[in-house]
Formats: C-alpha cells, structure tokens, sequence
C-alpha cells in the first residue's frame, strides 16, 4: 500500500491522470484537454473560496482612525493574555524622539555590571547597559568593545 493510501484512504490522483486507474487509457491530446479543464476546475473552485473569505473578513473590518493623544490596547499572541495596569508601564513620550518612520533610537544611561564571556579560546568582555525610558530589569547585556566605539562617554 502506498503511504498517499495509507494516510487518506484513498488512491493518489496525479496531475497526469486523475482518472481511476483502469478506466480508461490517455492519449496525448486528450490528457492535455483533461489537465487543463482540471487546471481550470481547480482555480474556479479556488476563487469561490477565497471570495467568501473576503466578504466574511470585510464583514468585520471597519476603519478606524487615531489622533494623537488617542488610548489603545495593543493584542499580543506571545505569553499570558490581558493585561494588568501597572504605573511603571507608563512610558513618557516627551523624552523620546521619534523618527518619521516611527522609530527611535535607544540611548545609554549607566553601565550596571561588567562580566567575561568565555567562548572557547575567546573571551568577550561585556556590560550590563541601562537604557534611557527603561527600568533596570530590561538592562541588556551588549559587548563592551562595541559600546565603547559608539558610547564613549559612558566610560
């Protein structure tokens, strides 16, 4: 039995003959007919379902539009669902400066801690970086070879 068999209970239609086998033999000009109405077949039914999609998914879109100042809860698929209001949350957007394309660059504030990563034959040096509109529990660890090329007033 083949594994197409075994897992679907049922005999594999190839693309070049979805007929039964035995029922009937394929000439040359007749499986090309038979493979483009197929084709044909499989893309009409394709359509149908993706137009049903779409009309349920415009169903429940509706536009909506923010201003500045405007509250929002943002949906996070990733870890426990909710959220639980805490006032350390709370980021203060008068300190950040934020870019056209809606991005900022995070600044140092102190280095926290220093430590040696051994790799093998390497040793890397790094520190313990507090960054500016953080708290220390989202200090980062980051090489201290590459902070001091960039933030050389933090040392």
């Amino acid at each position: 039995m083949a594994p197409y068999e075994a897992l679907y209970a049922r005999r594999c239609c190839t693309p070049s003959c979805w007929t039964e086998l035995g029922e009937r033999h394929v000439l040359s000009t007749e499986l090309i007919s038979d493979t483009k109405d197929k084709v044909r077949l499989i893309r009409y039914r394709l359509k149908t379902v993706l137009d049903r999609q779409k009309s349920y998914a415009d169903l429940k879109c509706k536009e909506i539009q923010y201003s500045v100042g405007t509250w929002c809860f943002l949906r996070s698929h990733h870890g426990k669902r909710g959220y639980c209001s805490d006032p350390s949350h709370i980021v203060s957007t008068k300190e950040i400066e934020v870019r056209p394309d809606l991005t900022f660059e995070e600044e140092p504030v102190q280095i926290l801690d220093r430590d040696v990563k051994v790799l093998r034959k390497n040793s890397v040096p790094l520190v313990k970086v507090l960054w500016r509109n953080h708290n220390s529990e989202e200090a980062t660890w980051e090489p201290e070879e590459a902070m001091r090329q960039k933030y050389s007033h933090l040392f």
